[in-house]
C-alpha cells in the first residue's frame, strides 16, 4: 500500500469534510487507507464515510495528539504516513501527486504547497518553501513545514520513535527536526492540503508552545553528529550564522536554568561554528543571523503574494 492518512480527531464537526477529501482523491482507492483515530472520549456522530471501505475507525481517551497519531500509525500498512487534522482537507490531486514525487525519490519527508485559510475556509497565503535535500539548520532555526501537507516515510518514522508523546504542540515540529537530523527531504510546488489557522476552535496550547519547542530542541542539541549535520546544510554566510546563534541561545536557555555543563559545552560549540566559519565571518548576513532572531521569508513571500491578489 502506498500511504496511510492518519486523522486524529475530537469529534468536530469538520470531521466529515477532513475525512471525505481523502476518500475523493484522485489515485486508485486500494492505494491508500485512512485511520481515523477518535480522541475524544465519548461515540462519534454516525456518518456515512464510517461505512467506506478505505476507512478504519480505532478510540483512543484523551491521550492527546501525538498518542493518538502514534496509535494509528502503528495499524498502518503504508510505505508513507500523511497525519491530517480533523478541520483541515486534502485538495483532490493531492495523493496522486505525492505518488508521482514518491517514484523519482527515497527522501524520508515528500511535501507540497499549503494553502492556510481561516475558520471560515477563506484563503489567507500559500506557502511554497521550496527546501530539498539536507535542511537540517533551515528547520532547527525555525523554518515550519507543515505536517498536514507532508508525506512521511514509515520506516524512518518508526526508527525515530514516533511523535514524542511528552511534547503537546509542537510535536509536530519536533519530528520534522529528528527526521531532518538524519534524512533528506524533497519538495513539489503543487498545493496538497487546507490548512486551518487561527485560535478560534484551535486545540493548541499556544500559551506553552514556545518553551515546549525551546525544550524539545535541547535534546536535539545534545544528539552526537548535530554540527557536522548543520554545517553541511548551510550552504551561505546567513545559515552559517544560524549555527552560531543556535548554540549562543541555546548556553542563555542553559544558564537561566543553572545547567552549567550544558551551558558551557554549547559556548564551546558556538566558539567552534566560528572559527570554522572561515572568510563567512566578514559578511554582515553571518552576522544578522547571529544577532537577530528567525523571521521565514517563507511566511513573508506568502504574505507578499497574498496582497497582490485582488
Amino acid at each position: 500500500m502506498f500511504c496511510s492518512v492518519v486523522i486524529p480527531t475530537i469529534g468536530r464537526n469538520s470531521l466529515t469534510k477532513t475525512v471525505k477529501s481523502v476518500i475523493n482523491q484522485t489515485i486508485a482507492a486500494n492505494s491508500f487507507e485512512i485511520i481515523v483515530v477518535n480522541d475524544s472520549g465519548k461515540s462519534l456522530i454516525e456518518a456515512d464515510w464510517q461505512q467506506a471501505i478505505q476507512v478504519q475507525l480505532i478510540h483512543t481517551n484523551h491521550h492527546e495528539r501525538s498518542v493518538a497519531r502514534n496509535t494509528g500509525a502503528a495499524l498502518a500498512r503504508g510505505k508513507y504516513l500523511l497525519f491530517l487534522d480533523d478541520d483541515d482537507w486534502l485538495l483532490p490531486h493531492a495523493l496522486q501527486s505525492f505518488w508521482q514525487l514518491a517514484q523519482s525519490t527515497e527522501a524520508a519527508w515528500l511535501y507540497g504547497g499549503t494553502q492556510i485559510v481561516d475558520r471560515q475556509g477563506q484563503p489567507l497565503l500559500q506557502l511554497h518553501h521550496g527546501l530539498s535535500g539536507n535542511c537540517f539548520v533551515q528547520v532547527l532555526a525555525g523554518e515550519w513545514i507543515p505536517l498536514q501537507a507532508s508525506l512521511i516515510r514509515a520506516d524512518a518514522f518508526f526508527a525515530l520513535g514516533g511523535f514524542n508523546p511528552l511534547l503537546a504542540g509542537p510535536e509536530d515540529i519536533d519530528l520534522l527536526r529528528r527526521i531532518a537530523l538524519q534524512h533528506e527531504l524533497v519538495a513539489m510546488p503543487e498545493v496538497v492540503v487546507c490548512l486551518a489557522m487561527g485560535l478560534d476552535g484551535s486545540t493548541t496550547d499556544y500559551d506553552h508552545h514556545s518553551e515546549r519547542s525551546r525544550w524539545a530542541r535541547e535534546m536535539i542539541l545534545s544528539t552526537n553528529g548535530v554540527l557536522a549535520r548543520m554545517r553541511a546544510s548551510a550552504h551561505s554566510s546567513y545559515w552559517h550564522g544560524r549555527i552560531v546563534r543556535a548554540y549562543l541561545t541555546s548556553t542563555v536557555w542553559n544558564l537561566r536554568r543553572k545547567r552549567l555543563w550544558t551551558a558551557i559545552s554549547r559556548t564551546t560549540h558556538a566558539l567552534y561554528a566560528i572559527a570554522l566559519a572561515g572568510s563567512y565571518l566578514f559578511s554582515t548576513r553571518f552576522w544578522q543571523a547571529v544577532l537577530k532572531p528567525y523571521s521565514s521569508e517563507t511566511f513573508a513571500h506568502g504574505l507578499r503574494e497574498a496582497q497582490k491578489t485582488p
